[in-house]
C-alpha cells in the first residue's frame, strides 16, 4: 500500500473510533431518523462541519485553540444549557405520551432541524478536542501524508452519520408504539441532561 493510502486508513480508524459513541449528536442524528424527518439535512449538517473541524485541525490550526482557552471555556457553558435545555424537551415529550408517535402531528420543520443541529456541533467543545486537536495533532505524525489522514478521518465521518441516519428507518416497526417514544425520549433526555452538566462542570 502507498503511504497516503495507509495515512486515509488510519484517519478512517481513528475518526470512527472518536464518533462511534453515545452523545447528544448522536442521539439527536438516531431520533431524526427514526422519524425520517429532514434526516438528509442533518446528515449533511453534521458530516461537512466535522469535514471542516477537520481540514482546521489538519491544517494546523489546533495551536490557536491552544492559545484561547477561555473560548473553549465559554462554549462549554454555553453548550451545557442548550444540551440540558433540550434534555428537559425531552423529558416533556416523554410525559405526553399522545406526542410521541413516530408519524403523529406535522413534526418539526426544518430550520428547527438545522438550527438544533448546528447548536449540537458547534456548541460542543468536546467536537473541537476531538477534531481540531486530537485528529489535527495525530494527522502531524504523518508529515506530508497528513491531508489523506483528514480525508480519511472525514470519510469516517460521512460514513457513521450516513448510516446513524437513513439506517434508523430500520428501527420504525419497534418505534410504532407510543412506550417506545418514551423509553427512547427519557434515555434521550438523560443524555442530554447528563453531558451538559458534565460539560458546563469541566468547562
Amino acid at each position: 500500500m502507498t503511504t497516503a493510502l495507509l495515512a486515509a486508513l488510519a484517519g478512517l480508524g481513528t475518526g470512527l473510533s472518536l464518533i462511534v459513541a453515545i452523545g447528544a449528536q448522536n442521539a439527536f442524528v438516531l431520533r431524526q431518523g427514526i422519524r425520517r424527518e429532514h434526516v438528509a439535512a442533518v446528515v449533511a449538517i453534521c458530516a461537512l462541519s466535522d469535514a471542516v473541524l477537520i481540514a482546521v485541525g489538519v491544517g494546523g490550526v489546533g495551536s490557536v485553540i491552544r492559545a484561547w482557552p477561555s473560548a473553549v471555556t465559554v462554549t462549554g457553558w454555553i453548550g451545557g444549557a442548550f444540551l440540558v435545555a433540550y434534555g428537559l424537551l425531552a423529558a416533556r415529550r416523554a410525559l405526553r405520551p399522545e406526542r410521541l408517535e413516530a408519524g403523529g402531528g406535522a413534526g418539526g420543520s426544518l430550520r428547527a432541524a438545522v438550527l438544533t443541529c448546528l447548536a449540537m456541533t458547534w456548541l460542543n467543545p468536546h467536537v473541537y478536542l476531538d477534531t481540531v486537536l486530537l485528529l489535527g495533532s495525530v494527522s502531524g505524525g504523518y508529515g506530508g501524508a497528513r491531508w489523506p489522514f483528514g480525508a480519511g478521518a472525514a470519510l469516517g465521518s460521512v460514513m457513521w452519520f450516513s448510516g446513524l441516519g437513513f439506517g434508523a428507518r430500520l428501527l420504525e416497526r419497534p418505534f410504532s408504539r407510543p412506550g417506545s417514544w418514551r423509553v427512547l425520549d427519557i434515555a434521550i433526555a438523560c443524555t442530554m441532561i447528563t453531558l451538559g452538566l458534565l460539560m458546563a462542570v469541566r468547562a
